[in-house]
């Protein structure tokens, strides 16, 4: 499927989500790749593999903006919790008490992801006012470590600068890539000359919108180019996603109709059919005198293909 779809957004969408949690936890995955992302026996993803993650426990809730139309008396220029204590990142809301308040603040933090098929993708979401905006990232999180698949390596992965939470959005916007197009946007002939193409300083290229393309199809892909455009900025320091996290990512156009406070609720595209179960033959019984001397059995027939 084309990631431009409805089913490709709501693969990407879970892939952010999946991604956020991590981040949320203090960990870098650093190693998002086809290969990685399971589908679940209920049609949802999960990630994989975790040998590359780097784990980092620095990470504090921060809430840079305070919901619009907020009445409680909170302080709106407080951006820094001192300490806070937050419910596990599985729940729907993610509540933290910060030191400089009054009273407890309930901060809306989404954690789920489902594409609502009744919302329409064309037109901006009806909204009363503006959510708060809460950073758990790890954006201080450092490495050095060459780590990662050539195809999927950040700019800064390779340059040895050091790396943070921004190498997973550049990995998201490989991901999409290669789920649109069918390959990676660097790949060349050689690893070299992947690497090469990676930390030059010419921008991602996307092939033309096929002529055949309906206006809806050619506005989809476009919003689809547009965000993987803006993951795969090759300075971390513009890159989507980068400076406060998924929260970036989520507002993107492309993810227009998506609701982000629903992950299980919503069938997913495609569910896997169950296996039939595979018949077990009873093996054959071997005679006292088969079991001592096997190698005198005649097998004749076991090497008629070579």
């Amino acid at each position: 499927f084309s990631v431009a779809s409805a089913s490709g957004r709501f693969y990407a969408a879970e892939t952010v989500l999946a991604l956020e949690y991590l981040h949320m936890m203090g960990v870098v995955y650093r190693d998002l790749k086809p290969e990685n992302v399971l589908v679940r026996a209920d049609g949802h993803i999960m990630l994989s593999d975790f040998d590359l993650s780097l784990k980092c426990d620095d990470v504090v809730p921060k809430l840079l903006r305070q919901p619009r139309g907020d009445s409680d008396g909170a302080n709106p220029s407080l951006t820094h919790g001192h300490s806070s204590s937050c419910v596990p990142p599985i729940q729907p809301v993610l509540s933290c008490l910060f030191n400089g308040v009054t009273r407890k603040r309930q901060v809306p933090m989404p954690d789920a992801a489902a594409v609502d098929a009744d919302a329409d993708e064309h037109s901006e979401p009806e909204q009363t006012s503006d959510p708060a905006e809460v950073v758990v990232e790890p954006v201080a999180a450092r490495s050095r470590s060459f780590v990662g698949t050539h195809e999927y390596l950040a700019p800064e992965v390779i340059s040895g600068q050091g790396h943070g939470s921004a190498v997973d959005w550049w990995t998201l916007g490989v991901f999409m890539y290669e789920m649109v197009y069918g390959q990676t946007p660097f790949k060349g002939a050689t690893n070299e000359e992947t690497l090469a193409n990676i930390v030059s300083k010419r921008p991602v290229a996307f092939p033309r919108v096929p002529a055949s393309a309906s206006c809806g199809e050619r506005e989809e892909l476009l919003r689809a180019q547009d965000l993987m455009a803006r993951l795969l900025a090759k300075c971390p320091g513009k890159r989507l996603g980068s400076c406060t996290g998924s929260g970036e990512v989520k507002r993107h156009a492309f993810f227009r109709g998506v609701n982000w406070a629903l992950v299980r609720s919503v069938r997913p595209p495609e569910v896997p059919v169950p296996a039939a179960p595979v018949a077990r033959s009873k093996a054959k019984t071997m005679s006292r005198k088969e079991r001592r001397e096997p190698y005198k059995q005649q097998h004749e027939d076991h090497f008629d293909y070579f």
